[in-house]
């Protein structure tokens, strides 16, 4: 076969320049590795015999002039020491119809670990949970649960209606089959594919789904006095696990005491009356879990029906007020308007 390194390194310098890679997953690629000594086959996927022609980025490669490391077997493709001016789509025809197309990718070496890209939150036992990607780098990511999704396999279930941050990473809502009432004796194996240009990164990475709980904020009911105490009613958050009989939460109070302006913290719900704001977090105690984030600081006035609210019974006394004064300045236009006529 004749060379013509330089005609096809040109043309294929000139597609890069020109396209800069893609940003989203094409339905069909294959990822070789950079000057990899094992060859990478791209498959004409042709049901009938005859002689097939490929091209690459639409421009037609004749069977006499590939490089020594781009040749033609049959109907197939196969190339080897795979560098970056080989990277881009290729497509088979026969005559002027073509009969599929293969994107050629270089395995991204990036060695950063996943956990250095994403961090995953489920907010109860529910059927979901969130994962974030962080790394501003790529044009597009993907996320899969399970061996498919490991293997690459057309067979995994992709998400990758994302949403894109304002940072540059990504959000995402993964869907599981683990029944919330079941020992979890299997990890979640979450694999994820990030692409820019022609490079793509894959990682997968596994773990329980309550390694990855995190409640959100319980919910502070009332404050009722109990002696020299406080006895704090805490509720769940509103999207925690049902029933809460079965899905127990431990809450965690903080408050500043009065007096001396310390602070102190409690796991039970007593707690001293003389103190002048609270607020509460939540976990899972059965799987320790992480923590929520910490409620709002609410105010507390000893000597009230419900110590916790009386910001908000003062706030509609003032809202009160000024509704008020604003219909009492009406009334008087209105007045005033009627003496002049």
């Amino acid at each position: 076969m004749k060379t013509c390194s330089l005609w096809i390194f040109g043309l294929l310098l000139i597609s890069l320049t020109a396209a800069n890679g893609i940003n989203y997953f094409p339905e069909n690629f294959v990822v070789a590795k950079r000057n990899d000594a094992n060859p990478v086959t791209l498959i004409c996927d042709t049901k009938t015999g005859g002689a097939v022609t490929w091209k690459f980025d639409g421009e037609a490669m004749e069977d006499d002039s590939f490089e020594d490391n781009i040749q033609q077997k049959g109907s197939n493709l196969i190339l080897s020491e795979v560098d970056s001016p080989m990277l881009g789509e290729y497509s088979c025809w026969r005559g002027g119809e073509m009969l599929s197309s293969t994107y050629l990718l270089l395995e991204d070496e990036d060695e950063d670990e996943l956990d250095s890209f994403i961090s995953c939150r489920a907010k109860s036992y529910g059927c979901s949970f969130s994962c974030t990607w962080t790394h501003s780098k790529y044009a597009a990511v993907r996320l899969g649960l399970g061996h498919d999704c490991r293997q690459g396999l057309k067979s995994c279930h992709w998400v990758d209606d994302n949403k894109q941050l304002l940072d540059g990473g990504f959000q995402f809502e993964l869907p599981h089959s683990l029944s919330p009432y079941a020992e979890e004796s299997n990890r979640l194996e979450l694999t994820a594919e990030a692409i820019i240009n022609y490079t793509i990164l894959r990682r997968t990475k596994s773990f329980y789904l309550r390694d990855i709980v995190q409640p959100d904020s319980p919910q502070i009911v009332k404050c009722q006095e109990v002696g020299q105490n406080l006895n704090v009613t805490i509720d769940p958050p509103t999207n925690w696990s049902t029933p809460h009989s079965f899905f127990t939460l431990e809450h965690q109070i903080e408050y500043v005491l009065k007096d001396d302006g310390e602070t102190g913290r409690s796991l039970s719900p007593l707690i001293p009356k003389s103190i002048s704001k609270l607020r509460v977090r939540c976990r899972d105690p059965l799987v320790v879990s992480a923590w929520s984030q910490w409620t709002p600081w609410k105010n507390v006035r000893a000597g009230q029906k419900n110590p916790c609210q009386y910001r908000k019974k003062e706030g509609k006394k003032k809202g009160g007020k000024k509704e008020r004064r604003k219909k009492k300045e009406k009334k008087n236009k209105d007045a005033g308007l009627n003496q002049a006529s």
